[in-house]
C-alpha cells in the first residue's frame, strides 16, 4: 500500500529543464478537456485542466507533509505501508528533500520515490542521505546509461553524477528503471549496455516505454510531434523487444502500453490459458456497445468472445490508443448506426458527460451513456509490482463490475430479440 506525498512542481520547470522527448514540451496554452471528475453542469476542474497542472510550482516541505498526514489519519497502516513522494515536477529537483524524507523517516514510514531522472542530483553523497532517510524503493528514468546520451536527449547537466546515483540505489535499495525508447536513439546495442549495466548493479525491474510522437498515442494536450521526424514504432515490434529483453536480461522487464511477459497483461483474461478462470464471471444478459481504445478493443472482443456475448455487446474502438486519453474528437469519428442504446465509455476518458451524451445522441436517438470501471487491466507500470494472482483478482472484478453495469443499464436481451 502506497500514501502519497506530493510536492507539486511544473514540468519543464522544477526539474532542469524539458528532456528533448518530454510530452509536456510543447504545451503553451490552457486545454479544458472534461472528465468524470467535472461538476455536473461544468465542462473543466482541477483534474483535466492544463492550466492547473502547469502553473503550480513545488509546494513547502509543512504543507507536503500535512497533507500526508492528512492521508494517514484516514488510512489503516499496514506492515507493507509506504510514502512515495510524487509529483508534477522531478523528485531529485525538489529543494528540500532531504528535508521531507527526514521528517517521513521520523514517522516510522519508508519511503518510495516516485519517478525521477536524478538530474537534480549534485553529488552522489545525497543519494546516501536519501538512503538513509528510509528511501527504500525508487523508480528511476534511466533512459540510456551512456552519459553523453542523457546529457543529449534529457539535457542533463550533470550526467555522470545522475548515472552513478542510479548505480548507488540500484545497489541500496528496490530500483524499477524506466526506459522510453526513442528508435534509432536508444534502443539496439544502446538499449543492450543500459540492460547489462542496471542487472550488474542490482536493480529489481525495468519498465520499457514506448515513445509517443502522435495524437492518437496520447499527445491529447498538442498534437504537434513532440519529436519531428522519429517514425512510430510498430505495436507488435515494441511487444516483440520487450520479450527479448526480459528473456535475456535477469531483470522483472514489462513494457508500457504493451506487454508484460511474466503476467500476460494487459488482459491476461484475453490468454486461452486463463479462459478457465471466466467461468466465475456473471453471465450477461443485456445488449450494449463498449467504447475503448484502439489496442484494448482486440482483448476486449476475445474476452466476450471466450463467454459467449460477442453477438449482444459490440466493442468499437477509437483511433485513440490509450482509453483513459479518448476525448470528444475521438468520439466524434465514430459511425452511431453502429452504437446500440446503451453505451459503456472508460471510466477515466477526457470527456465531459454532458458532451458524450451531446455525440451519441446526435442522429436523433436517445441512448443512455454510462463510465465504465476506470480500469480493466493493468499495464507495464502497474503489473511490474504485481502477482499472477493480483492481475487475475483485478480483471476478474473490473470485469465484473462491466457486467454488472451492462446487464443493469442495457437492452435486456429477451425485449431485443
Amino acid at each position: 500500500m502506497q500514501i502519497m506525498a506530493d510536492v507539486g512542481g511544473i514540468p519543464g520547470k522544477n526539474c532542469r529543464g524539458f528532456c528533448e522527448y518530454c510530452y509536456f514540451k510543447n504545451v503553451h496554452e490552457t486545454k479544458v478537456l472534461g472528465c468524470k471528475n467535472c461538476p455536473p453542469g461544468q465542462i473543466g476542474c482541477s483534474h483535466c485542466t492544463t492550466d492547473t497542472n502547469m502553473k503550480r510550482d513545488y509546494l513547502p516541505p509543512f504543507q507536503v507533509l500535512s497533507s500526508l498526514q492528512n492521508n494517514i489519519f484516514q488510512t489503516q497502516l499496514s506492515s507493507n505501508t509506504m510514502v512515495n513522494i510524487t509529483g508534477d515536477g522531478d523528485i531529485s529537483c525538489y529543494p528540500q528533500l532531504l528535508e521531507l524524507t527526514g521528517s517521513i523517516k521520523q514517522m516510522g514510514l519508508p519511503i518510495h520515490l516516485g519517478y525521477t531522472s536524478g538530474k537534480g542530483f549534485d553529488d552522489v553523497k545525497t543519494v546516501d542521505q536519501l538512503i538513509n532517510n528510509n528511501v527504500i524503493e525508487t523508480t528511476y528514468t534511466a533512459f540510456a546509461t551512456d552519459p553523453e546520451l542523457r546529457r543529449r536527449w534529457m539535457h542533463d547537466p550533470t550526467p555522470d553524477v545522475s548515472i552513478d546515483a542510479l548505480k548507488r540505489f540500484c545497489e541500496s535499495c528496490d530500483v524499477h528503471a524506466a526506459s522510453i525508447i526513442i528508435p534509432g536513439v536508444n534502443d539496439g546495442d544502446i538499449l543492450h549496455k543500459t540492460c547489462a549495466d542496471l542487472e550488474s548493479w542490482g536493480a529489481k525491474a525495468l519498465i520499457l516505454m514506448r515513445f509517443a510522437n502522435h495524437h492518437n498515442q496520447g499527445l491529447i494536450l498538442n498534437s504537434d510531434p513532440i519529436i519531428p521526424g522519429i517514425e512510430q514504432q510498430n505495436l507488435k515490434d515494441f511487444e516483440q523487444l520487450v520479450r527479448d529483453i526480459s528473456k535475456e536480461y535477469n531483470l522483472r522487464v514489462t513494457g508500457t502500453p504493451v506487454c508484460d511477459p511474466d503476467l500476460d497483461t494487459p488482459y491476461a483474461l484475453a490468454k486461452d490459458k486463463n479462459k478457465e478462470y471466466l467461468e466465475i464471471l456473471t453471465p450477461i444478459k443485456a445488449a450494449a456497445t463498449i467504447i475503448t481504445s484502439k489496442i484494448s478493443a482486440p482483448y476486449i472482443r476475445k474476452i466476450l468472445e471466450n463467454i459467449g456475448a460477442a453477438d449482444y455487446v459490440n466493442v468499437i474502438a477509437t483511433n485513440q490508443e490509450i482509453a483513459c486519453l479518448i476525448t470528444p474528437e475521438d468520439l466524434y469519428e465514430i459511425d452511431l448506426e453502429d452504437v446500440e442504446d446503451t453505451v459503456i465509455i472508460p471510466g477515466r476518458c477526457y470527456v465531459h458527460d454532458l458532451v458524450a451524451e451531446e455525440i451519441f445522441r446526435a442522429d436523433g436517438k436517445f441512448r443512455l451513456i454510462h463510465r465504465g470501471p476506470d480500469m480493466l487491466t493493468a499495464d507495464g507500470e502497474m503489473s511490474g509490482t504485481l502477482t499472477r494472482e493480483d492481475v487475475l483478482k483485478q480483471e476478474l472484478i473490473a470485469f465484473e463490475d462491466l457486467i454488472e453495469l451492462i446487464n443493469y443499464m442495457g437492452v435486456p436481451i429477451i425485449d431485443r430479440n
